[in-house]
């Protein structure tokens, strides 16, 4: 398995391209400014591009989904607690019916070059994750992708519906538990490169946590925008995040990656 990075010129949100051994892949988080680039990596490299993943719902995830969605004539993935979000990505944030045009976002999607009116809702869209269990989160799913084999395991605070992908082991070698099943990887670093693709190869048994804005290395995602919670969120960081192996491999929303066994000693939301 193979992870491109592209990170995206708005809020620096990294793209994944999760590439496969029979050259098919996935996009997860397709942010503003991300869909050029993603497309000259798949069509330059021979790759068959099967679906496009979101980890939660706010804009700066999912702005190029739509676009990318079409070009390669395949669904957006979402957990269905945060689907509602791709209907209104400005009134989802709290920033109402008619956003500020000086706000923050506005703001940097207009220097990336995108008109914030222009947002499109992907016309496919495949929604995950059924009603919720213990603790508020609903069951694992596996997502067969073509040679990309993913769970999607529900990690809410950030979002309602915030998930994590996870690659490189089955469900059952991640905590023993069977997924629900819907439709292989190894060890990665991301090689991040803003308007163009940085690669690294994977190798070896560990796992990889694509995590969103659930888990950056050193700290959190915010818990104070709409559907934001933070009780919430102490209890994933605690139950889902610091439960996986500590080799997992952390491929963040934005910044850089880091290790979980890094993040248990040196991250203040998570450290023992």
């Amino acid at each position: 398995m193979q992870i491109l990075t592209v990170v995206a010129p708005v809020f620096g949100t990294n793209c994944y391209v999760v590439v496969a051994d029979d050259g098919t892949c996935v996009v997860v988080d397709a942010g503003a400014g991300v869909a050029g680039p993603v497309r000259d990596a798949v069509t330059g490299r021979g790759l068959r591009c099967v679906a496009v993943l979101a980890t939660h719902g706010h804009v700066d995830h999912t702005w190029d989904a739509a676009e990318l969605s079409e070009a390669f004539d395949v669904p957006v993935y979402v957990h269905a607690a945060d689907a509602y979000r791709l209907d209104d990505p400005f009134g989802t944030l709290g920033l109402g019916a008619s956003h500020d045009p000086g706000g923050p976002l506005a703001q940097a999607l207009t220097a990336a070059g995108a008109r914030p009116e222009s947002y499109r809702r992907p016309e496919r869209v495949e929604t995950f994750g059924g009603a919720a269990g213990e603790g508020g989160r609903s069951a694992d799913v596996v997502l067969a992708l073509g040679g990309v084999r993913v769970v999607a395991r529900h990690a809410p605070g950030h979002t309602q519906g915030s998930t994590l992908y996870l690659l490189g082991a089955a469900p059952e070698a991640v905590d023993g538990a069977p997924a629900a099943r819907a439709g292989n990887a190894g060890t990665a670093r991301a090689a991040a490169g803003a308007g163009g693709a940085g690669s690294a190869a994977a190798g070896g048994g560990d796992l990889v946590a694509l995590t969103g804005d659930v888990l950056f290395a050193g700290t959190i995602g915010r818990t104070d925008l709409p559907g934001g919670d933070g009780a919430v969120m102490a209890a994933t960081l605690r139950d889902v995040v610091a439960a996986l192996p500590p080799h997992t491999v952390v491929l963040p929303g934005h910044g850089p990656s880091s290790r979980v066994a890094t993040e248990l000693v040196g991250n203040p939301y998570l450290a023992r």
